[in-house]
């Protein structure tokens, strides 16, 4: 604990208690050993000799079931545990994204040709591969990618929050005319010229994504209707209509027609419709890259952490995570016979700002720069990589991390722009007109816009106290929260903490998707997210971005992202993850490590478990090494 202090100074009470739990319960152990970027063991080579079948069993995160089967996901149910590790499994995206810990396209696990692109960067051809096909034996055909994006278009008529890539003006607004030149190749006019490395990473591939869907199956209004033209988009409207019905009935996900037509590795043969496990069976039809052999795969629903740590210590999972507070057991849970791995996420962890709260002048109060910069001097990251993470994470001060390794990392992504400081917090404050008031509550003494005045819309005597609402799981999430209303209060920052499901916060503290309870948050911790290879913050941001939690708007910024998204210059994304690191839209936090753990017994292409990390779900690779029951 001495040297933590020492490391560390000015560690608040909550970081230095938890730092002095961990070191009381890490056992006999060794530390483990964390490499400069977070990245916490390796991956072995895949196992040469006999490869058996059987039934991998795969742990899920407590409360991050899939509960959304239709690939066109909605801003509410766009998540990792909906999208990487469920649907994804189903139906691919046209371009896979990861490869390992890289951020980067795979052409052999990929539907599509690469994009060719004409017109000055406003035409572009895409062209299927034949070696997929539907579970069926149908061909995937350029009408099946044209019935996903004119699905896409009559979800957005109905609301902007039914895709979650969706920015007014952007696709599919932007498209001009389609054409289907062939059975394999569609062709997209766009208004104005795109970045191809965005358009192809993020809109063809992850941030909507743009996925071919069985057409000649789906394309109907009823269960017993018939297919239907789906350019009519009356047609279309009635289509996803009907597929968003079929997607509300749980029950039915394993026993409906419709989601046995697959084009991705798997086939969905039990769902559990309250706790959220699954099984699926391999589709022999799938024409990617796989193991001669595939397993079953079967997805496995925890109450909690403990009991998927039990789980893991037992045998009783064959791949696994493990949550930050038990990393000191990592020795003890590869002696039970796994192997582990963790590297941090190429994306970014942040506590979101409410720009529309209007409870106590809040929205006024968090559109000072000033503020925000404030709060991030009262973020501790190191400290809470030390005492919350047992170091397993990586400070990270902007949208764009230093680690995994991009092409994309800003010069500055190491370089802490408002360094732990609540001395230069409490300066601040009062260079802008508050009184400090440390351990009680600050107010504002001097209203007004000047440029040593609290800023337009705060009257005198208001207090700063306001919520901070986070998920109850994982720990690391209300650890991290309850830090910094230690040190906020330091400041006479009062922040009220509340603990809330991750499936409630989705519900309902977005302003776009649940308008209703924007007063009831002033800020909210719901975990990482992880970014497209090419990394601009397009839909998330910028102003009206679909994917917006708080309303952040800012004129430079949309300048930025706007010239990521429409220029081919490298360095564009580059100046919009600099800036937005030093604006503070949202309250930047150190990523932590995504931790692994798989049986020695199973194995398979190493990218396949690196990939873990990154939150890519791939067991297509994976075989046993020794006979199963």
């Amino acid at each position: 604990m001495t040297q933590f202090r020492k490391r560390t100074k000015g560690v608040t009470a909550a970081v230095a208690a938890a730092a002095l739990v961990a070191a009381c319960t890490g056992g006999s152990d060794a530390p483990v050993a964390i490499g400069p970027s977070g990245e916490i063991g390796s991956v072995p080579p895949a196992a040469a000799g006999p490869q058996y079948t059987g039934t991998i069993t795969w742990a899920m995160q407590p409360g991050a079931t899939p509960n959304w089967i239709l690939p066109i996901d909605t801003q509410a149910s766009f998540s990792l545990a909906n999208v990487h590790g469920f649907q994804w499994l189903m139906w691919r995206p046209l371009y896979w994204n990861q490869n390992g810990t890289v951020p980067e396209v795979v052409p052999s696990m990929s539907l599509a040709e690469s994009p060719v692109w004409s017109n000055g960067g406003k035409t572009v051809s895409i062209t299927m591969k034949s070696n997929y096909k539907w579970s069926d034996g149908r061909p995937i055909t350029s009408k099946d990618l044209l019935f996903d994006i004119e699905l896409i278009k009559a979800a957005l008529k109905e609301a902007p929050s039914n895709w979650p890539a969706y920015v007014p003006g952007g696709f599919p607004d932007d498209l001009v005319s389609t054409s289907t030149p062939d059975d394999a190749t569609l062709i997209l006019n766009l208004a104005e010229p795109v970045n191809p490395s965005w358009f192809q990473q993020n809109i063809l591939s992850y941030g909507g994504p743009v996925n071919p869907l069985p057409s000649h199956v789906w394309a109907k209004a009823t269960a017993d209707g018939p297919i239907l033209d789906f350019t009519n988009p009356d047609n279309a409207r009635k289509i996803y209509n009907f597929l968003v019905e079929q997607t509300k009935s749980l029950d039915t996900y394993a026993t409906n027609p419709l989601w046995q037509v697959v084009n991705g590795p798997y086939r969905l043969s039990a769902f559990n419709s309250v706790t959220g496990a699954f099984t699926m069976v391999p589709n022999p039809s799938y024409g990617g890259p796989r193991v001669e052999r595939m397993s079953n795969f079967e997805g496995v629903s925890f109450t909690s952490s403990t009991a998927e740590l039990n789980a893991l210590k037992a045998g009783h999972v064959d791949v696994g995570y493990i949550d930050l507070n038990a990393v000191p057991q990592i020795p003890a849970i590869e002696r039970a016979g796994y192997h582990v791995y963790g590297m941090p996420n190429f994306g970014s962890n942040f506590m979101a700002f409410n720009y529309r709260n209007t409870t106590g002048h809040f929205d006024k109060i968090v559109s000072q720069l000033y503020f925000r910069q404030v709060l991030a001097h009262l973020t501790n990251q190191k400290g809470y990589i030390k005492a919350f993470m047992h170091g397993a994470g990586h400070e990270s001060y902007g949208p764009v991390p230093a680690y995994p390794r991009s092409p994309y990392v800003p010069d500055d992504a190491t370089v802490n722009p408002y360094p732990f400081s609540i001395s230069e917090a409490t300066r601040i404050l009062r260079a802008h007109g508050w009184t400090v008031n440390p351990g009680g509550t600050t107010v504002c003494s001097r209203p007004g816009s000047g440029p040593d005045e609290c800023g337009a819309g705060i009257p005198a005597g208001t207090p700063l106290a306001f919520n901070l609402i986070y998920a109850s799981s994982p720990p690391l999430l209300g650890e991290e929260s309850a830090a910094l209303a230690s040190d906020a209060k330091q400041a006479g920052i009062d922040i009220a903490l509340e603990s809330s499901s991750l499936s409630y916060m989705i519900n309902h503290y977005s302003n776009s998707g649940s308008p209703g309870d924007i007063n009831r948050w002033a800020m909210q911790y719901f975990g990482s997210q992880s970014n497209n290879p090419y990394p601009t913050q397009y839909g998330f941001l910028n102003t009206g971005g679909s994917f917006q939690i708080g309303d952040y708007s800012n004129p430079t910024a949309d300048r930025l992202i706007e010239a990521s998204v429409t220029s081919s210059d490298p360095q564009a994304v580059k100046d919009e993850a600099s800036f937005l690191s030093k604006d503070v839209p949202v309250l930047w936090l150190p990523n932590h490590d995504s931790i692994r753990a798989w049986k020695t017994t199973v194995s398979g292409d190493p990218a396949s478990f690196e990939n873990l990390t990154q939150y890519y779900v791939t067991p297509e690779f994976w075989y046993f090494t020794t006979p199963q029951n």
